[in-house]
């Protein structure tokens, strides 16, 4: 039986390694966004990375996102979601209905947390960096958001202040700027980094029998997905020694 045992862990390693390359080579693209608000000046907005402008202007700038993005429309629990497995960022598909001043706006996104909208309770306003992350070079439906959005909200708020103003983004326009004005509001989430289903022996059964679970981790993640997934092997094996379905 150890013969066995060697075939065993000498198949499940094998295994590993590709899922390890692959996610090494997924991770390689992955965009972390700044999540946390600040206070910005103008020319701090003008010199956010992954952005290209267009027209620079005293309010902020024309311009668009030169992230290229991987979307993924989901119904979780009821509620319509858009994935971003580049930026690993969760976005309410459409948003609020009516326009509204930031402070109502705050309010909007802590009943939809209390609401536990799609089954998640840490919604927020997103950071200016991450709203101007949908920004697109070209039009559809009229606005400068990819179709996967609802084309209700063309403009939204975000966390960031400029003083006593806010920063927002225009889809209808596809520009930046800091106005203290009536916008939509678009919620995000950031994933959690870790597998969405944490039952080990589920995990790896996931990995080496059925297709392999996506996992949404930063770039320096892949080294923790390699001890994930060595420790899963471990335990499993453990398991199966501990039930003498292998004998030493």
């Amino acid at each position: 039986m150890k013969k066995y045992l060697l075939y065993i862990i000498a198949i499940s390693f094998v295994l590993l390694s590709v899922r390890v390359i692959q996610s090494a080579e997924e991770n390689s693209h992955k965009i972390t966004l700044r999540s946390s608000y600040r206070n910005l000046s103008v020319s701090d907005v003008q010199s956010m990375p992954n952005i290209y402008i267009r027209k620079f202007d005293e309010w902020g700038f024309y311009g668009h996102s030169t992230i290229i993005h991987n979307y993924e429309k989901k119904s979780i629990k009821g509620g319509n979601v858009v994935i971003d497995h580049i930026t690993g960022l969760m976005w309410l598909q459409s948003g609020s209905k009516e326009y509204m001043q930031w402070i109502a706006a705050n309010g909007w996104v802590k009943k939809l947390n209390t609401l536990k909208y799609a089954g998640y309770n840490d919604w927020r306003l997103p950071t200016i960096e991450e709203a101007t992350s949908l920004l697109e070079p070209g039009k559809t439906n009229a606005l400068h958001i990819d179709p996967i959005f609802d084309k209700e909200q063309w403009g939204i708020w975000s966390g960031d202040r400029r003083g006593g103003s806010v920063w927002s983004v225009y889809f209808s326009l596809g520009n930046v700027r800091w106005r203290y004005k009536n916008r939509y509001v678009r919620p995000v989430r950031s994933l959690n980094w870790l597998p969405a289903d944490n039952l080990i022996f589920n995990h790896l059964f996931h990995l080496i029998i059925r297709q392999p679970t996506r996992f949404y981790l930063p770039t320096s993640g892949c080294i923790y997905n390699c001890f994930s997934y060595c420790f899963s092997l471990l335990t499993f094996l453990s398991f199966l020694y501990t039930y003498r379905i292998v004998t030493p």
